[in-house]
């Protein structure tokens, strides 16, 4: 049984599978906010699964690219409980689990602000470049230089700023990964490595003389 999270993006989203099942599963908007909410969203889910927390086998987060704070919130509150548990924790990024199972090529698109996009491309689940955070021109040129022809997909909340780089590509404007994907992504990972957050930039918040909190 795995019981998967995310709040890198925004949204809460919670899942819980079992052998692959979806037994129950909740994604709530929210820009701020995650911290309230997600401890009852899980409990919501777990109840409504009628599963019991020491039933589950793994636990598995969104680690990221997105929000710095509501990534914190997410992987934090994965990791005490896997500990309390003592279940392993697995760390799945934002970008694959947009384009998690989807056949032929996928970009999964975030969108950065700042004329910026965090983009990672698959060809039938395997991963074509790491996940990177570009300029919108250089993410294009990027996409281009990796696609071969035949149909394609952007995904995420940045797909509609990459329209038109790759004729007839469908758009999937998704602001959140399914967390139904996330906790398929989490079943099948072999690596138990303990999740880390995955920044691909500094942090716009800034301490007292310009330093970045860590």
């Amino acid at each position: 049984m795995i019981l998967a999270l995310d709040t890198a993006s925004p949204a809460c989203s919670v899942a819980v599978l079992r052998d692959g099942k979806t037994l129950a599963a909740h994604v709530e908007p929210m820009a701020r906010g995650h911290q309230e909410r997600l401890a009852g969203l899980i409990a919501e889910t777990m109840a409504e699964a009628g599963a019991a927390f020491d039933a589950l086998d793994r636990i598995g987060v969104g680690v990221g690219p997105g929000s710095f704070t509501g990534l914190r919130v997410g992987l934090a509150f994965a990791k005490t409980l896997a500990l309390a548990l003592d279940r392993p924790c697995v760390g799945i990024g934002s970008l694959e689990a947009l384009a998690a199972d989807e056949p032929g090529f996928n970009a999964a698109v975030i969108d950065a602000k700042r004329g910026q996009v965090y983009l990672q491309v698959f060809e039938d689940g395997r991963a074509l470049m790491a996940p990177d955070a570009l300029d919108v021109g250089v993410a294009a040129a990027r996409l281009a230089e990796l696609w071969r022809g035949g149909p394609a997909r952007l995904i995420g909340s940045g797909a509609a700023l990459l329209d038109g780089v790759i004729p007839g590509a469908a758009l999937t404007a998704r602001e959140a990964p399914d967390p139904v994907a996330l906790a398929r992504i989490a079943a099948r990972r072999a690596s138990l490595t303990p999740p880390r957050p995955l920044y691909l930039r500094a942090p716009d918040a800034k301490l007292p003389g310009g330093i970045s909190p860590p």
